[in-house]
C-alpha cells in the first residue's frame, strides 16, 4: 500500500470526523517530528496501538478492499499497567468499499454508524476451526433481539447500531453512491495482532508500505520507542 493512500485516507476521515462534529485526542494529531519527543509517560499509546490504522489487508486494491480506522482508547489484557477492559475506535469506508470478512476470537463490540451512508454488515456464525456455518445467526441491534438466516445483509443506517459476538463472522460494504460513513466501535479490549480470525486467508492485517512520501501521521504500529527518532 502506498504511503501516499495511507495519508488521503487520514485526511479524509479527519474532514469526515470534523462534518459530524466528534472530538478526537491530542495525539491523533502528532507529526512523526513530534513523536520523537515524546518519552515513557506516552507508552501506553504504544503498547495498546492507540491511534491511526489504514490498511488494505495486504491485498492492494484500497479503494475496492480497505478500511481506515482510529483508536483513542484501548486497554491491554497482557500488561498488568493497563487495567482497562474496553476500548473504542472511529471506523472509515468510503463509498464502495468494503471490509474483509472475519471474526473476533474472544472480542464483543458494538458497531455503530455515527453518520454519514449507510452500511451494509454480513454476518454469519463461525466454527472453533474457522468455517462459515449455514446456521442462523443471533442478531442484536438497539435493543431488538432478531434471528436471522447465515448470510444477512444487516443494514445499519445514522445512529443505528449491531452487536458483534465472538465467532461472528462480519464484513463491511457500503453502497456506490451516498459518500463515505463514519462508524464507531465500542468493545472489550482490542487484540489485532490475535484475536483476528479472517475467512480469507490470504488476507493480512497491517499492510506492507511503499514509501512514495513521508507520513502525514504515524500509524499505530510506527511508532518510535521513547528517545528515539521515526
Amino acid at each position: 500500500m502506498k504511503r501516499s493512500e495511507i495519508n488521503k485516507g487520514i485526511k479524509d476521515m479527519e474532514q469526515l470526523i470534523m462534518e459530524h462534529k466528534f472530538e478526537i485526542p491530542p495525539f491523533t494529531k502528532w507529526t512523526a517530528g513530534e513523536w520523537s519527543d515524546k518519552g515513557h509517560e506516552y507508552d501506553e499509546i504504544r503498547d495498546n496501538k492507540l491511534g491511526w490504522d489504514i490498511t488494505d489487508f495486504g491485498l492492494g486494491k484500497f479503494s475496492q478492499t480497505g478500511f481506515s480506522l482510529l483508536t483513542i482508547r484501548n486497554g491491554n489484557l497482557n500488561m498488568d499497567q493497563y487495567k482497562k477492559t474496553y476500548a473504542e475506535k472511529l471506523l472509515m469506508l468510503y463509498e464502495g468499499q468494503t471490509a474483509a470478512m472475519h471474526f473476533h476470537w474472544n472480542k464483543m463490540e458494538d458497531i455503530i454508524n455515527r453518520g454519514g451512508n449507510d452500511v451494509y454488515i454480513t454476518v454469519y456464525n463461525g466454527s472453533e476451526d474457522g468455517r462459515i456455518l449455514d446456521t442462523d445467526v443471533t442478531v442484536r441491534m438497539d435493543g431488538k433481539l432478531s434471528i436471522v438466516s447465515a448470510g444477512t445483509k444487516v443494514k445499519l443506517s445514522p445512529g443505528e447500531s449491531i452487536t458483534i459476538t465472538p465467532y461472528m463472522y462480519h464484513d463491511f460494504a457500503v453502497p456506490d453512491t451516498g459518500g463515505s460513513v463514519l462508524l464507531g466501535e465500542v468493545s472489550m479490549c482490542n487484540d489485532d495482532d490475535n484475536d483476528n480470525r479472517f475467512y480469507d486467508a490470504a488476507v493480512g492485517r497491517f499492510p506492507e508500505i511503499e514509501e512514495d512520501e513521508p507520513p502525514y501521521r504515524l500509524l499505530c504500529n510506527e511508532y518510535p520507542e521513547a528517545g528515539q527518532t521515526y
